[in-house]
């Protein structure tokens, strides 16, 4: 594995996931959730964000997909911040805007090491077979398991898919942004000389 790759697993009563992430990657995924729409919306992720992304997941989908999309969520969550290690030289902090057709997402990051998620978009109800509101549960997973504070917000939009698009697109590529390695950054983006 290269420096900036990590490969965990979880398994639990309800779940059994595998992630292997590779931050210097080429946008190449191989994804199996069981549940296709959010298969899709990590491969949007990962294309945007040039991350190398391999996600295998079974749950307790007779339940429902909360569970399955939480611990990809948190497992995703961990591997960025594995393959950061000490986070040293990154530029830390990113914002992108992103629009996908009538919609417009925000995603602002900041590669911390502390944990924080605010969310604001009006995704309820069903986007196909999938649970809307399962969006925002995977996004407070990711931030808890990699430690980043996490905003994402639709600032215009109309269609759910559209609007889950858009997020996940800048996710990608905001995270692509903070993670990159900066030479003007001698250690720790921090004046405090580490992070959390």
């Amino acid at each position: 594995m290269s420096d900036r790759e990590a490969q965990l697993s979880r398994k639990t009563t309800e779940t059994e996931v595998r992630v292997r992430l590779n931050l210097d990657g080429r946008g190449e995924s191989a994804i199996n959730t069981g549940i296709g729409f959010l298969d899709h919306m990590l491969a949007l992720f990962a294309v945007h964000g040039l991350f190398n992304l391999e996600v295998q997941a079974n749950g307790d989908r007779h339940v429902d997909d909360h569970h399955t999309v939480e611990d990809v969520g948190i497992v995703l969550g961990e591997a960025i911040g594995k393959a950061l290690g000490e986070r040293r030289g990154i530029r830390r902090y990113a914002t992108t805007i992103l629009p996908m057709d009538e919609t417009l997402g925000m995603v602002s990051l900041d590669l911390s090491g502390r944990s924080a998620c605010q969310f604001d978009a009006p995704l309820a109800g069903k986007i196909g077979a999938f649970d809307a509101e399962l969006i925002e549960e995977f996004f407070v997973a990711v931030s808890r398991g990699g430690g980043l504070a996490l905003h994402a917000k639709i600032l215009a939009g109309g269609n759910q898919h559209h609007m889950a698009e858009a997020l996940f697109k800048a996710f990608g590529r905001a995270l692509d942004e903070a993670t990159r390695i900066d030479p003007r950054v001698g250690g720790v983006p921090s004046s405090k000389g580490k992070l959390v």
